[in-house]
């Protein structure tokens, strides 16, 4: 088969505030579809980096009294660990605020200047006398325009989807000082959307967005692509646009550009340049987003793409937002829950493994009903799968020196049938069908325990040690197919488990591999039951 090369994104987290467990549902999404395409044999880069520009990330740094540059490194280094303790393992984490990409960005508005496809004109915005300064869009609150739901912000809506500009806002607010703005001109850079309606919609007819998707999109397109307004006013963090004096690129131009600058900073000791990924025809790009940002994402994006002479990604998968006990985040009750918090009081690989029960590649928000949370991790993870490590391992060590034997013809019937499953579990993870896969293979913990429980090796070793050490053989080589199949979500456990049966070849390849007449190593505790009181401390209302 041949090998894949695959160039694989998440949305950048804002250098503005800390990862929360709604953030972590996309990164641990994609870090399981990383590892699985690195699992498989296929070459798999997994960048990331911190979206470090505009408004916010100024005004917020005023308030703790930091320049711009020492507050996105704060957030720079909690990102990181925070990632690291959830396991998530970027190949290169870096950021926007970069030289290079200060000057890809730049690359991509010349070309486009150059394409008759940026533009200027004097437009009207919201202007906080108070403050003395033009309002970015999510610097400005009030109720959405097409559905009238309240507390929306100043670009979209989180209730029906809508993209609008702020001035539609009705009962606008200035976030800032909460005054209510005033109108005031300004000359603002326009990039040609419009343009490029036609190569967004070849490029959307690859089967690059999901069906439902696809629909979405299709309303904007009847409705016209509107050309963006790539500018902004200073004061402003970020870069100046060239050829000006007080203009700064929107965010969003060189936010997504970000990716292109961190494939290039990965690839400075590589054989691979970023060009070979970003334009030739050998790699595959995957962007990996939330449906807040599809906008950006599957319009403008691909346009940019196109007239900074790149080509467009192969794949945009787009997942829902997460709610906690059945509704969204909330601080006042206890259930808008930091990524550090959670990580530090309950084991983050039970995170990892509930959402991947959760995710089945689609726009569904997904929920983290702290009661099912218990009861699944408990059942699925130290039920079915540890307790088959565990209770084995104990029997082998006291009572049958550590050694195991061969297979039983029992054994090898069972084996079999788990391994029948590997080209279902596989499709289920290249699809991000995560719940049919994690089914799947707790069908086949299903298989190996009933198997266990019906030889009883604990009984079986007073009368016939060595058949005993059969069965042991059995459902430790039933326990190595297991961690296989879960070592995309389980990468720390799995390890564990690899170093404890002696078998360095954990590859989706040796899943045809046999352990026999060899030592394993004793037991060791790899995760504890959960227990009521563990999350009772994280949601506190």
């Amino acid at each position: 088969m041949t090998k894949r090369k695959l160039l694989v994104t998440s949305a950048l987290p804002y250098a503005n505030g800390s990862i929360h467990i709604g953030h972590l549902v996309e990164y641990i999404q994609t870090d399981i579809w990383a590892r699985f395409q690195k699992l498989i044999g296929n070459d798999c880069v997994y960048i990331c980096a911190d979206d470090t520009h505009g408004t916010p990330i100024m005004l917020n740094a005023q308030k703790q009294g930091k320049t711009p540059e020492e507050f996105i490194k704060m957030f720079h280094e909690e990102h990181q660990d925070d990632f690291k303790r959830f396991h998530v393992k970027f190949d290169y984490f870096g950021s926007t605020n970069s030289d290079e990409n200060r000057i890809l960005s730049e690359n991509i508005y010349k070309s486009a200047k150059a394409a008759g496809a940026i533009y200027e004109k004097e437009i009207e915005q919201l202007y906080d006398d108070k403050k003395g300064m033009f309002l970015p869009d999510r610097f400005v609150q009030g109720t959405c325009p097409k559905c009238d739901a309240k507390e929306q912000y100043g670009d979209s809506c989180e209730v029906c989807s809508a993209t609008y500009s702020p001035m539609d806002l009705k009962e606008p607010k200035s976030v800032v000082s909460g005054e209510v703005p005033v109108k005031k001109k300004s000359s603002h850079h326009f990039f040609k959307l419009s343009q490029f309606e036609d190569t967004v919609k070849d490029w959307l007819s690859k089967n690059v967005v999901r069906p439902e998707v696809r629909n979405k999109l299709n309303e904007w397109f009847e409705t016209g692509l509107r050309d963006w307004d790539i500018s902004r006013d200073e004061p402003y963090f970020g870069f100046k646009i060239p050829g000006t004096t007080d203009k700064y690129f929107y965010v969003w131009l060189d936010a997504p550009v970000g990716y292109i600058a961190c494939t290039q900073n990965w690839a400075k000791d590589k054989s691979v340049t970023h060009d070979d990924i970003w334009k030739g025809d050998d790699w595959e790009i995957h962007h990996f987003i939330g449906k807040d940002i599809l906008y950006f994402h599957t319009l403008f994006w691909p346009a940019m793409l196109s007239v900074g002479g790149y080509k467009q990604p192969e794949k945009v998968n787009i997942h829902g937002f997460l709610t906690v006990n059945g509704e969204k985040m909330s601080k006042s009750r206890g259930t808008f829950i930091l990524a550090k918090d959670f990580g530090e009081k309950v084991n983050p690989e039970f995170l990892r493994y509930f959402y991947a029960a959760k995710l089945n590649g689609g726009l569904d928000d997904l929920d983290l009903n702290l009661d099912d949370f218990l009861v699944k991790i408990n059942s699925d993870v130290l039920g079915k799968f540890i307790n088959i490590g565990s209770r084995l391992g104990s029997i082998l060590h006291k009572k049958l020196d550590g050694q195991l034997s061969s297979l039983s013809e029992d054994g090898e019937a069972l084996l079999t049938e788990i391994r029948a499953k590997a080209d279902d579990i596989k499709t289920a993870y290249e699809t991000l069908d995560f719940n049919k896969a994690m089914r799947l293979i707790m069908g086949c913990a299903d298989l190996a325990n009933k198997y266990i429980d019906a030889k009883a090796p604990w009984a079986m070793v007073k009368v016939d040690p060595d058949a005993a050490k059969q069965v042991c053989t059995d459902g430790l080589n039933a326990f190595r197919l297991l961690a296989i199949y879960l070592q995309p979500v389980l990468p720390e456990i799995s390890e564990k488990i690899k170093e404890y049966l002696c078998s360095p070849d954990f590859t989706w390849e040796s899943i045809n591999d046999t352990l026999s007449y060899q030592s394993v190593n004793p037991y060791e505790h790899l995760a504890g039951r959960l227990q009521k009181e563990d999350l009772d401390t994280i949601v506190q209302s």
